[in-house]
């Protein structure tokens, strides 16, 4: 199943219309614009960008039978992106935006690495932007992360992660958009290297009744080496708080430790770190190595 990208939409919501419905079990693949909608040929074009077609996302896709209360399982299969990509800085914008005087926009090659100068290449790591289901209440613009996913700028959602996301309305409606071909902790400049890509997923309903961790809340994320919980709020503690507190949830419901037990494995084995700090919700991750828990666990489901 192939869905282009003349199928977006700009904000995550129950009442959209799916593209198509799938059945559990199914691999799409999805064409996605870059974050500008594609409208960047030349840094010139950037002047007369449309603001309104920001943050596109491909779809949405209803999984039959999902049902509020099951879990989405997202399995990246593949990231494929364009030879070309876009980083830009605006003022009023990322942690720097108010030293920043004036928009620049540059284009950068893309091979086997970023060419960022003549001095200067950088490794590639293609990763998902923005990526989620339809929200448990009002909408929710795209640019926007929260429990649903959504824009949440983590690196580590990338070729070979399995992301967990809650379903809150009947199809689940899931999107994906904003791929990055290099991007750092936080996205300091409110820019990762902004590119058009194909994505290969395969998407599967894990029954609420059916589920081996607490009742999910908020997005989950393993691959070969780490567990992640993942969660965005209105300040970095206020992630981090969430984000600690549903890794211990988990790990006291998988392996019987007690809450005293998990949180000091957690505090010499977990790491908390930063995925974006530059939307209008910041997000956060906890990471446990699957090493440290692997005579208890080594997945999720």
């Amino acid at each position: 199943m192939r869905i282009d990208d003349e199928s977006i939409f700009y904000a995550f919501h129950s009442e959209l219309i799916p593209v198509v419905t799938v059945e559990s079990g199914a691999e799409i693949q999805m064409v996605t614009r870059d974050c500008f909608s594609n409208q960047i040929s030349t840094p010139e074009d950037f002047s007369g960008l449309d603001w309104n077609q920001v943050n596109p996302a491909t779809g949405p896709v209803a999984l039959r039978g999902a049902q509020p209360g099951d879990i989405l399982k997202v399995e990246v299969l593949g990231i494929k992106i364009a030879d070309s990509g876009i980083v830009c800085v605006v003022p009023g914008a990322g942690v720097l935006g108010d030293r920043i005087e004036a928009a620049q926009v540059r284009i950068l090659s893309v091979d086997d690495r970023v060419r960022f100068n003549e001095k200067i290449s950088l490794p590639l790591n293609k990763m998902i932007g923005v990526i989620g289901v339809a929200p448990r209440g009002e909408a929710v613009p795209n640019g926007v992360p929260g429990d649903h996913g959504g824009n949440m700028d983590n690196r580590v959602i990338r070729e070979g992660a399995t992301l967990y996301l809650p379903v809150f309305h009947e199809g689940a409606l899931f999107g994906a958009g904003d791929v990055h071909g290099a991007m750092g902790d936080g996205e300091i400049g409110v820019s990762g290297l902004e590119v058009a890509a194909e994505l290969t997923f395969r998407l599967s309903v894990i029954p609420g009744s059916a589920s081996t961790i607490p009742p999910l809340e908020h997005p989950l994320l393993e691959d070969d080496q780490d567990f992640y919980a993942i969660v965005s709020g209105e300040t970095l503690d206020s992630a981090t708080k969430r984000a600690v507190a549903t890794m211990a949830d988990l790990v006291q419901h998988k392996t019987g430790l007690s809450l005293a037990e998990s949180t000091m494995l957690m505090s010499l084995a977990g790491h908390t770190e930063i995925a974006q700090v530059v939307d209008p919700q910041v997000t956060v991750r906890y990471r446990l190595p699957k090493q440290a828990v692997a005579e208890y666990f080594t997945s999720l489901f």
